[in-house]
């Protein structure tokens, strides 16, 4: 983990003390399926973490981790240095955490919630490190802050985190509210599906929630009859997702994210996922006015999955 200046506590102990603070770490092994929950304890962090605990209580050998990263030089609203030791605010830190994992137990079913609490300047850095190292299957975050100003940060933590293309990052909107995720829409652009789609991480992503698979395309040059090149590209991931028996749709229209939202009302979609590509498709949906309102006021989650 390297000389930096942080707290980690190690998922393998079943205690741990940070600066005199208990924080919650029980005994894992290579076969359980490990989510990260980072949280500011917003309410939009909060409600994400409740969402977290509901959708793996049905899944087998889950656990969560409710994870903080606290920089150790904190500072007031006017900019002064708060004059609580690093002890204090581990206390304090450390009882949130604590506090979050009792709101959201009863909703966890069997699976196990831990808390980690490290110290670092860089939310994304120290995940990133995170994941690798303990090897996370999946980060679960919401999209916006504790408040206006704030929703512009978090927003880009949460997309810087996609960005890193380390694991699977599920997007909670704002105010989004749990229901069993039974269908999943894989949206698709049919190109070069053979080196372009992680399966793998698809795969394991589908694991989780066994749901009925939708492979979208969205084009404004679909006419009556689908061209012999997206046939072909189609056949192909068909192939390659053969085991969860994938439907495919294909819409022509002109803005996608409009598409998309319009199929997921109609086909009661419960998840998106989509798979950024560096020049084109992640500019395309997180940078449009579409977006904002698809990652701030849509109720359906978004998993993001790197190519």
């Amino acid at each position: 983990m390297g000389n930096q200046d942080f707290l980690s506590p190690s998922i393998a102990d079943s205690r741990l003390t940070i600066a005199d603070f208990p924080v919650s770490s029980e005994k894992t092994d290579e076969h359980m399926k490990k989510f990260l929950v980072p949280t500011d304890f917003s309410d939009t962090s909060k409600n994400a973490a409740k969402f977290a605990a509901q959708a793996v209580a049905g899944v087998k050998d889950a656990m969560i981790i409710l994870y903080n990263v606290s920089d150790k030089v904190a500072a007031g609203t006017d900019g002064s240095l708060l004059t609580e030791s690093d002890n204090d605010r581990n206390i304090i830190l450390g009882n949130a955490l604590l506090q979050l994992k009792d709101e959201i137990q009863p909703f966890a079913g069997g699976a196990q919630i831990d808390t980690v609490l490290e110290y670092g300047s860089s939310l994304v850095e120290n995940m990133e490190r995170y994941v690798r190292h303990y090897d996370i299957d999946m980060v679960i975050m919401g999209i916006t802050g504790a408040t206006r100003i704030e929703q512009i940060f978090i927003g880009s933590n949460t997309l810087d985190m996609v960005n890193t293309a380390v694991v699977p990052v599920l997007i909670v909107p704002p105010d989004a509210t749990f229901r069993q995720i039974k269908n999943v829409v894989l949206a698709s652009d049919l190109k070069d599906v053979a080196i372009t789609t992680p399966v793998a991480a698809i795969k394991a992503v589908l694991d989780i929630f066994k749901p009925t698979l939708h492979i979208v395309n969205v084009d404004h040059e679909h006419y009556v009859a689908v061209t012999d090149e997206y046939k072909a590209e189609a056949n192909i991931l068909e192939s390659m997702l053969a085991d969860y028996k994938p439907e495919f749709f294909f819409i022509r229209q002109y803005d996608f994210l409009e598409a998309i939202s319009q199929y997921a009302q109609d086909k009661n979609i419960d998840l998106i996922i989509i798979i950024p590509k560096t020049d084109s498709f992640l500019g395309g949906i997180f940078k449009t006015s579409h977006t904002k309102k698809l990652a701030y006021h849509s109720h359906i989650p978004i998993v993001a999955i790197h190519e």
